[in-house]
């Protein structure tokens, strides 16, 4: 029983049954691996985002090949009609091997997710301990019951939650991410400019790690798998693995998925310190992207950190009104985020962040207050959303409660995408709430910068340079390497080279059908569902 399968769900299913690059690899799937081979098991990865065809085609066609004991796979609770799809597949095959789930949609709704999905066990909370545990007593017939943090059914079909398992302090313990199988090098031999790093490296081959695990803080829209302890990797045991990553893969970039990077001031320039270093002894010039906490940003960490070869900042800023930031748990001010959105202009650092609407303190007020905010200093720089209700997040359990949710199985079939929203709020009305959501959407394309490319030239078979003048700074540049699926109409951001602002290349007829936008009924009615139709082939 030593055969283990893990496969990768498909996370961009806009192109339906096609393969596709736009994805992050799975950090957490990468860990199991290393571990399970560790251990001396046999695994296998099948990547469902490489291959054309049909969920159950492809997943049917791998049990096929070889007689698995194990397979294992995992995702966000978004990602549930992928995941039971999956499941389906193999529950309904001949050779009947035993699931197992993990990720944040088994950890966050454990008893649910059993009930409604075909697996035989969920791992809830970090894995690599516990996989070992569970299939060691698969193995040797020992008592399911003794081993931590699982969800099964007993003989009698009740469900049963195990006792939670404790974290994992040490994280340099663990090997690194273990994508052998996981084919890293196809995605980063496929992935454009304007999927990675916002358009700021023409043929980037990024790589994603995370330097830390769980998080102090209890925002209502986050749901932390592994709990609110803050754990970190050492600087050494970081390093290690980006230097791996370079001699292995060949990465020219990387992702620092941490969001407390900068609250340890000291450990951010030792980082920037140690990868100044890593450049000169590999004789590489590296660019990454992190995320930083809103209220640690000054001009003596961003010239550290763009002296350090980062290109893009991640900031949760969520809203400019202070009673909504208050309800959010959200440990900033508006006066701190101001400061952090001018700081990063003056300082041409390109910003990844979003205003958010709909909390459950939101009124027409404080929405309006983040709005006029938005107009007046932000510049099209920071996105605007709508909170989404992630299983297991303090909201979620609000809009349960509240009956918003209803049918939690309907929800995860057809309502959890970031498609659809929900007034959460306790004080809008539902027609105040779709006023908010007219005026958001409408005010994302009314101010949006758009620049048509004054040149165009094809790479190769959807793949294009464009050549554009900033509408900031008025310089001009080339932009290689970018995926293109319908050249008369696509939208896509990138950011400056030159100041890093934020801004828009657009096809020519997309900016006249911009032009005629407000001025057409027809086209305030459609066009939204028509943009959409033709986009989400692009990108």
């Amino acid at each position: 029983m030593n055969k283990v399968l893990l496969i990768i769900p498909k996370y961009n299913t806009e192109n339906g049954n096609k393969k596709s690059y736009n994805y992050e690899m799975p950090i957490g799937l990468g860990y199991i691996n290393a571990v399970l081979k560790k251990e001396g098991y046999d695994t296998n990865c099948l990547n469902l985002n490489h291959i054309d065809g049909p969920i159950k085609d492809i997943v049917e066609g791998e049990l096929n090949k070889r007689d698995y004991s194990f397979v294992c796979t995992g995702d966000v609770g978004t990602g549930f009609p992928i995941i039971k799809k999956i499941l389906d597949a193999v529950d309904t095959h001949i050779t009947n091997p035993k699931i197992i789930l993990g990720g944040s949609i088994v950890s966050s709704e454990p008893f649910f997710m059993m009930e409604h999905l075909k697996f035989d066990y969920g791992v809830i909370g970090e894995g690599e301990l516990t996989i070992i545990d569970l299939l060691d007593s698969i193995k040797n017939n020992k008592d399911i019951s003794k081993v931590k943090g699982i969800v099964y059914k007993d003989l009698n079909g009740k469900i049963i939650i195990t006792s939670p398992r404790e974290r994992i302090k040490d994280l340099d313990s663990l090997s690194f991410s273990d994508y052998n199988d996981f084919d890293l090098n196809e995605k980063l031999a496929n992935t454009h400019a304007n999927s990675s790093l916002v358009g700021t490296i023409d043929y980037p081959r990024t790589y994603l790690l995370i330097g830390s695990r769980g998080c102090p803080f209890q925002c209502t829209f986050c749901y932390h798998t592994v709990g609110y302890q803050y754990t970190t990797r050492s600087l050494k045991n970081i390093i290690q693995e980006i230097e791996f990553a370079i001699d292995k893969y060949k990465i020219n970039s990387f992702q620092l998925h941490d969001d407390l990077f900068s609250t340890n001031k000291k450990r951010l320039y030792d980082f920037c310190k140690e990868i100044k270093e890593l450049n000169k002894r590999k004789k590489i010039n590296l660019k990454w992207m992190c995320s930083l906490f809103v209220s640690t940003i000054d001009e003596e960490i961003l010239n550290i950190l763009k002296d350090a070869g980062c290109l893009v900042i991640s900031l949760g800023f969520e809203s400019y009104s202070q009673e909504v930031l208050k309800s959010m748990k959200k440990n900033i001010t508006p006066k701190q985020i101001d400061n952090a959105i001018k700081l990063c202009m003056k300082f041409k650092m390109p910003i990844i962040g979003n205003f958010i609407f709909g909390d459950i303190a939101e009124t027409k007020e404080t929405a309006k207050i983040t709005l006029d905010y938005w107009k007046k200093h932000c510049k099209d720089q920071i996105k605007l959303f709508f909170i989404h209700p992630y299983p297991g997040s303090e909201i979620y359990n609000h809009c349960i409660k509240k009956g918003l949710i209803k049918d939690k199985l309907d929800y995860f079939q057809n309502k959890i995408f970031h498609t659809f929203f929900m007034n959460m709020t306790n004080e809008m009305s539902d027609k105040e709430f779709e006023e908010l959501k007219k005026e958001v959407y409408e005010l994302k394309i009314k101010s949006g910068n758009y620049v048509i490319p004054f040149k165009v030239e094809q790479e190769k078979k959807n793949r294009y340079s464009l050549y554009v003048k900033c509408p900031f700074c008025k310089k001009t540049s080339a932009h290689k390497n970018n995926y293109i699926q319908t050249r008369f109409f696509y939208r896509f951001h990138i950011h400056c080279r030159n100041c890093g602002m934020r801004f828009h290349l657009v096809s020519k007829l997309y900016k006249f059908t911009m032009d005629y936008y407000f001025k057409l009924d027809f086209f305030r009615r459609n066009f939204l569902k028509y943009e959409g139709m033709f986009l989400r082939r692009n990108v």
